[in-house]
């Protein structure tokens, strides 16, 4: 079954009729919320409330370990996850949508694996291509076919926060290769990969990362900008659903 993974901005899916409510407990705990079942455009999926319903969790607080267990254990066959993120480059202007081929990892103090228990043995996952090029491109074909602003491949850069960044850290990022910059890619992502879920990421630039425009980032630019963004990445999720097959 195809799983969404809900960021800042989609808490909810409006077009979701839900039909069950999971509410699973892992070994590594409670995920952030329940795991929702429901129809979406005639088609069954899961969605996942990332920071919780209503949004209450950080970034560095959310227990992805807990999350992507849930899934799993609810059914989820694929997941394709929705963030919000700073645009760095030209190529990720706001309210675009970036499709990330790749992710650098700059947090720090997480669970990155589920694979720490002394009884079980150790698995060092390949993580060289860390978006399952299946599902991105499938993702690819809905995008074209919408009205979206939108590019193809990119560098996703997971930061701690929960502070926004410095000028002088987007100048770093940006010499290291990144495009775009979150907080919740990692490790979201590995732990998708430890699970053998194929996933991939949909991001919606929110703002010029830091430095990156003449203005201070404010919330309310933000979130202007998330209001209308993300009402069309659930429509897209939804078109999305209805064309997916899963392998």
């Amino acid at each position: 079954m195809l799983a969404f993974i809900g960021g800042t901005g989609l808490t909810r899916m409006a077009n979701l009729e839900i039909t069950a409510r999971h509410d699973i407990t892992t070994r590594f705990g409670k995920p952030s919320a329940p795991v929702l079942e429901g129809e979406l455009e005639g088609q069954k999926v899961l969605f996942l409330a990332r920071h919780g319903d209503p949004h209450i969790l950080l970034p560095h607080q959310v227990n992805y370990r807990a999350n992507l267990v849930a899934l799993k254990e609810a059914g989820a066959s694929a997941i394709v996850a929705a963030n919000a993120v700073g645009g760095i480059t030209d190529q990720a202007p706001t309210g675009a949508l970036v499709l990330p081929d790749q992710i650098i990892d700059y947090t720090y103090g997480r669970e990155m694996t589920l694979f720490d228990d002394l009884a079980e043995p150790l698995v060092h996952v390949d993580f060289s291509w860390p978006f399952d090029a299946a599902l991105r491109n499938a993702l690819k074909v809905e995008l074209s076919a919408s009205s979206l602003s939108w590019t193809d491949g990119g560098c996703y850069a997971a930061t701690q926060g929960p502070r926004l960044e410095t000028a002088a850290e987007i100048a770093r990022l940006e010499r290291d290769g990144c495009d775009i910059v979150g907080m919740t890619g990692m490790p979201e992502a590995v732990l998708a990969r430890e699970l053998e879920l194929p996933y991939a990421m949909l991001s919606l630039v929110v703002n010029p990362a830091a430095g990156k425009s003449t203005h201070e980032i404010t919330m309310a630019e933000i979130e202007a900008v998330i209001h209308d963004g993300m009402a069309s990445v659930c429509q897209l999720l939804a078109d999305f659903a209805r064309q997916y097959s899963p392998a």
